[in-house]
């Protein structure tokens, strides 16, 4: 089964990087700077931060849905972050080298399955959980720490 990830659209922080850190401070927001390479993934470009580029972390949103598992979580965001273009079936490293989880969701944003995997097995999880017809769409979050990393949905035709 083929699958696209995708990672968040860039409009969504943009106007945040202007902010002073007093109103990023009221927005549940601060700016950091990657001092070791893995350890900051953007999830709007979907790569590790280099040692010395600037970042957001910032509480959002990433399931806005009217269940019990609406969530939200601590993400990265880097500061002039290119959007991932990511190819049909392609995992990008900053997911292939971390213990994951991948939670599978229905129509109505109810959790239906959920597995925890090294990065390099990601695949064979995504394919195995979209083999059922009720699974809608996948998010990807890093285990340790446990934040959303991406979300998954079956290619289109």
């Amino acid at each position: 089964m083929s699958f696209q990830i995708r990672g968040l659209p860039l409009a969504n922080f943009a106007r945040l990087f202007n902010l002073p850190d007093t109103e990023l401070a009221s927005r549940s927001a601060v700016r950091v700077t990657a001092d070791r390479h893995p350890g900051f993934p953007c999830r709007v470009s979907l790569r590790d931060a280099r040692a010395g580029e600037t970042l957001l972390l910032i509480n959002y949103e990433h399931l806005p849905v009217a269940t019990p598992y609406r969530s939200r979580h601590a993400i990265f965001v880097l500061e002039n972050a290119i959007e991932a273009q990511l190819e049909v079936d392609e995992i990008p490293e900053v997911l292939r080298q971390r213990l994951l989880s991948l939670r599978s969701f229905d129509d109505a944003g109810m959790m239906i399955d959920a597995d925890v995997m090294q990065g390099h097995e990601l695949a064979l999880a995504i394919d195995r959980m979209f083999e059922s017809p009720r699974a809608r769409y996948l998010h990807v979050h890093n285990a340790k720490p446990g934040c959303f990393a991406a979300r998954v949905e079956r290619a289109r035709a």
